[in-house]
């Protein structure tokens, strides 16, 4: 593809005042790769759920790092059915892993040089497990380094220094981060003009579902818009307030938005 052919503009729509992608994830794919061939400043993407977004509505960093991210992409089925409820047009939810799948296999496809990736998060074993995949997967990209961070909630300011350094000394094309939500997000906002690589992506749990770690749920599952029940079951201690008190929450607000006020953004509810 030439660049002019990747230029494509993204349209958006405003849910729970963030603007989410409304396109497919193809022209997602062509945004980025334009970004990481032909980009000056490093660009990221994050993911939106129901959950995500009533999190922010408490974590003034978080919802800042969801604001400035370049791609949103609407990675929860809530967030899917808010869109049908407020008239709007996304179609379908676009996951972390389907870019990062997504986004693989066109870089690999690219001959004419070999992207570098770095990973950045989970434990030392799994890091090893990504890296011996990627080679199995796209022998034409290159890990060119990982790290695995300290497992607490905050990272002092020397901890954050040694993860900008070690991903600068790699020189990457493409920085995954996978520290799970809000942290990495967070610390995509706050070291985001620290790290010299064209390209971020907040993907969490992909970097578990990648290695087989953690077994994404069956594919109809995620066909009617339901992936979220086996894990549930699997987890329900970890995973009962996001099912039953995040996505309830945020489905009222969309449905008290549309029936109040169109002209009112969800988070005037």
């Amino acid at each position: 593809m030439k660049k002019d052919e990747l230029l494509v503009d993204m349209p958006v729509e405003t849910i729970a005042d963030y603007q989410i992608s409304a396109k497919t994830i193809q022209v997602c794919l062509s945004e980025i790769v334009t970004w990481i061939r032909y980009g000056d400043s490093s660009k990221y993407f994050v993911c939106a759920n129901p959950h995500s977004l009533e999190v922010a509505r408490i974590d003034k960093v978080f919802e800042e790092a969801l604001r400035a991210a370049d791609l949103v992409i609407p990675d929860g089925m809530g967030i899917v059915i808010a869109s049908r409820i407020l008239g709007g047009s996304i179609q379908k939810r676009i996951t972390g892993s389907d870019l990062f799948l997504g986004l693989s296999r066109l870089l690999a496809d690219d001959t004419s040089r070999t992207y570098r990736y770095y990973f950045l998060g989970s434990t030392e074993d799994n890091l090893e497990k990504i890296r011996q995949r990627i080679a199995a997967d796209f022998p034409n990209l290159l890990v060119c380094g990982t790290y695995s961070p300290p497992f607490r909630d905050e990272f002092s300011e020397e901890e954050k220094r040694l993860m900008v350094e070690a991903v600068n000394n790699a020189e990457p094309d493409v920085l995954w981060v996978g520290m799970t939500a809000p942290k990495q997000e967070k610390w995509i906002y706050q070291n985001r003009n620290r790290v010299n690589v064209k390209f971020i992506g907040a993907i969490g749990a992909v970097f578990d579902f990648y290695t087989g770690n953690v077994k994404r749920s069956h594919p109809l599952f995620q066909k009617l818009g339901i992936e979220w029940l086996p894990r549930f079951l699997r987890e329900p201690r970890r995973l009962w307030y996001r099912n039953f008190v995040s996505n309830p929450s945020f489905l009222l607000r969309v449905i008290k938005c549309r029936l109040t006020d169109t002209n009112k953004t969800i988070d005037q509810i």
